[in-house]
C-alpha cells in the first residue's frame, strides 16, 4: 500500500517539475474544519518562500496554495504546512487521504499558533493511532541542516512562556509530520509590520523554516 502512494506522490511531483514553466514546484496550506483559523498569517508562507529561494536556491513557486486534507490535489505538493489558533476536525476519509499522503512521501509541518495543542493531538490521535508524537532532541538533522540551532526550536513568540519544542511522527526513520509548539514560527515569518518583531526574531524564525524546507525535499 506504500509503494503505491509512493508511487503516486512521486509521479505528481516529476510531473509538476517538468509541467511548470520555470521548473518550480509548489507548497500549499492546509484548510480544515472545527472552525481554526487556518488561514491565519497570510505572509508566512510567501516570506519563508521568498528566504528559501533566495538563501537555498530553492525554486518554489511564490504563491502557495489552499489544499484541504480529503483532497486529491493534496498529493500534487511535497510539502504542507498548517496553523491556526483554534479547533481542528478531520472528517474520517481526510484522515485516511492525509495518513496516504504522509506515508507515501509527503510532509506536513504542523505550527501551533497559540490555542490549537489540545485539539491537533486530539486528532493526530486518530491520524496515527499507532504512533505517538516524538519529541526532538537538540542533535537532531533538522536543526543542523544549512542553519545551526545548537538549543533546538527559537522562541519567536512568548504566549505561555513555555521551553518550545519540536515533535514528530516518523515513519521509516523519516519524519513524514513535524508539529512546532510554543515558538510559533508563522508568526515570526509575517511581514515585519504586523508583529512588530526585531530583525534577529524574524530571521531565526525564517533560518529554521528554511531547515524544515531542506530537510522535507531532501530526506
Amino acid at each position: 500500500m506504500k509503494l503505491k502512494y509512493t508511487l503516486i506522490i512521486v509521479s505528481i511531483f516529476l510531473i509538476n517539475l517538468t509541467s511548470q514553466s520555470q521548473g518550480s514546484y509548489k507548497i500549499a496550506l492546509l484548510k480544515y474544519s472545527g472552525g481554526g483559523d487556518w488561514y491565519a498569517n497570510p505572509t508566512s508562507l510567501p516570506n519563508l518562500i521568498q528566504f528559501c529561494n533566495k538563501n537555498l536556491k530553492t525554486n518554489i513557486a511564490k504563491e502557495p496554495l489552499t489544499v484541504e486534507a480529503g483532497s486529491p490535489e493534496i498529493f500534487n505538493y511535497p510539502f504542507i504546512h498548517m496553523t491556526g489558533h483554534g479547533n481542528v476536525i478531520f472528517s474520517n476519509s481526510e484522515l485516511k487521504n492525509l495518513r496516504n499522503y504522509l506515508i507515501g512521501g509527503g510532509f506536513l509541518h504542523i505550527d501551533d499558533n497559540y490555542g490549537m495543542d489540545k485539539y491537533i493531538r486530539k486528532e493526530l490521535n486518530r491520524l496515527f493511532p499507532d504512533k505517538k508524537l516524538i519529541e526532538l532532541p537538540f542533535n537532531h538533522e533538522i536543526f543542523r541542516q544549512t542553519y545551526k540551532f545548537k538549543n533546538g526550536l527559537p522562541k519567536i513568540h512568548e504566549h505561555d512562556g513555555k521551553q518550545p519544542q519540536a515533535f514528530a511522527i516518523i515513519v521509516e526513520n523519516k519524519i513524514v509530520l513535524l508539529y512546532t509548539y510554543e515558538c510559533d514560527l508563522g508568526d515570526g515569518w509575517e511581514d515585519p509590520e504586523v508583529h512588530n518583531d526585531s530583525k534577529e526574531t524574524r530571521e531565526k524564525a525564517l533560518k529554521i523554516g528554511a531547515n524544515i524546507i531542506q530537510y522535507a525535499f531532501t530526506k
